[in-house]
């Protein structure tokens, strides 16, 4: 009977980066399809964060302000994209902003009063994990604004982001889109994983029970807040990592940053994966 072909110690103590790993790999014949789509990822990943590197000094360097804000229903990868985009970056220039519920001293504040001592100072870059587009969909979904304060916030975010792009903010703003079963699928592992299980919150088991209903919601955001100065960008979260990079390349590709034409890979992103908001596309969700 013919022997099966192995990696032996030998080869590994022969290699010293993965792509001569996988000639050896090949040279052999042995099948690893899905090592090799991680490791291409990997590989991927690191020529990304080097353009991200590049593109932070820059914004440094011009005083440039960029919040990039990434909404979404729950478990649709939006911190698991964030962690990625900031892994390298320089911790100085750079901020997560993911806040609590307000206090009741917040609750008797202009709404946006909150979310604008977070926004980026010149050279700065901030992630938001969830930002004021709460009141778009998780807070009327849940019953955690009245419907005065839903209509206000429709009428007021769009002058709000206008204020904010004549001023020089960039603004980016991703909405990750996931199908229902997927989202079940990810809450299921998350409840079966003790160092996940934190991330479940009663509020996520809602979230598949009222789908239609932040459906409802997510539209009526994307048609009342959906402008030529701060578009949507909507990205298909089903395939994570696909996702993680495909967001880096939008963002990469909105700035003419110093060193932009010596990258190492492509950095305009897959126009199946990410595309501005448009009523006629059909969404995962």
């Amino acid at each position: 009977m013919k022997e099966e072909p192995v990696l032996t110690i030998e080869d590994f103590e022969n290699v010293s980066t993965n792509k001569e790993l996988l000639a050896i790999i090949k040279e052999k014949g042995i099948s690893i399809s899905k090592v090799k789509v991680k490791l291409d990822y990997e590989e991927e990943l690191r020529k990304l964060q080097i353009e991200l590197v590049k593109l932070q000094r820059w914004i440094a360097k011009n005083k440039k302000r960029v919040a990039v804000i990434f909404e979404g229903r729950d478990a649709a990868g939006k911190g698991g994209s964030i962690r990625r985009f900031m892994e390298h970056m320089n911790p100085r220039s750079t901020r997560l902003v993911a806040l609590n519920k307000p206090t009741e001293v917040e609750k008797g504040q202009w709404y946006f009063q909150r979310y604008i001592k977070e926004l980026p100072n010149p050279g700065e870059i901030v992630f938001f994990d969830r930002s004021w587009y709460n009141r778009a969909v998780v807070e009327p979904v849940m019953g955690f604004c009245t419907d005065d304060q839903y209509q206000n916030f429709l009428v007021q975010v769009p002058e709000f982001e206008h204020m904010l792009y004549e001023d020089g903010v960039v603004v980016i703003k991703f909405w990750l889109s996931i199908s229902k079963d997927e989202q079940l699928r990810r809450f299921n592992s998350r409840n079966n994983n003790p160092l996940k299980r934190w991330k479940f919150s009663p509020v996520d088991k809602r979230g598949q029970e009222l789908w239609d209903r932040y459906s409802y919601y997510k539209n009526e955001m994307f048609s009342k807040t959906h402008t030529a100065y701060s578009p949507w960008i909507v990205v298909k979260t089903n395939n994570k990592k696909e996702a993680r990079v495909e967001c880096m390349r939008h963002v990469l590709s909105q700035f003419d940053y110093d060193g932009k034409e010596e990258a190492q890979t492509i950095l305009t992103p897959d126009p199946n994966i990410v595309m501005r908001y448009y009523r006629s596309v059909k969404h995962l969700d």
